[in-house]
């Protein structure tokens, strides 16, 4: 295990389903202050509803079914995110879903704090260690990267 730091000033991805807009929007508002202190990054429709509710300016990908998961995270995987707020819909098939999971298991594999529901995402946000610099476990992928590969 390798570790690295996390800055004070996070990079956050915020992404929300259709079906989850709405709540997104709401805790945002409600988090406002302290969110409107980091960088937002975020998918297209959402992107939009979070920089109209932070008055905050908001980077805004694809969105998610046309490539904005996997924008995201990439992203991730570069170390550029350090966060990640994704409410995602458990009642609802999504036609991106490989997408979807594959985010999902990105930001696991990378370690990063990742919220998917409003209870979560308060705990996260709220956390002292939020924002302040973070001394963060990351896998150390060397040995995968240079195993031998059968012939």
């Amino acid at each position: 295990m390798k570790t690295k730091i996390l800055p004070k000033r996070k990079n956050i991805a915020i992404v929300a389903h259709d079906n989850k807009k709405q709540e997104m929007v709401s805790w945002a508002e409600r988090n406002r202050d302290v969110l409107r202190t980091h960088r937002i990054f975020a998918t297209g429709t959402t992107g939009k509803l979070i920089e109209e509710a932070l008055d905050a300016p908001v980077h805004k990908f694809m969105s998610g079914p046309l490539g904005g998961d996997q924008q995201i995270g990439a992203r991730i995987a570069d170390g550029e995110i350090n966060a990640m707020f994704f409410f995602w819909d458990p009642l609802e098939a999504q036609p991106h879903e490989p997408d979807v999971k594959a985010l999902l298991r990105i930001a696991v594999l990378y370690n990063i704090p990742l919220a998917s529901n409003t209870s979560s995402a308060d705990f996260i946000l709220k956390s002292p260690l939020f924002d302040e610099e973070y001394d963060m476990a990351v896998m150390d992928f060397e040995d995968y990267l240079n195993r031998s590969l059968p012939k």
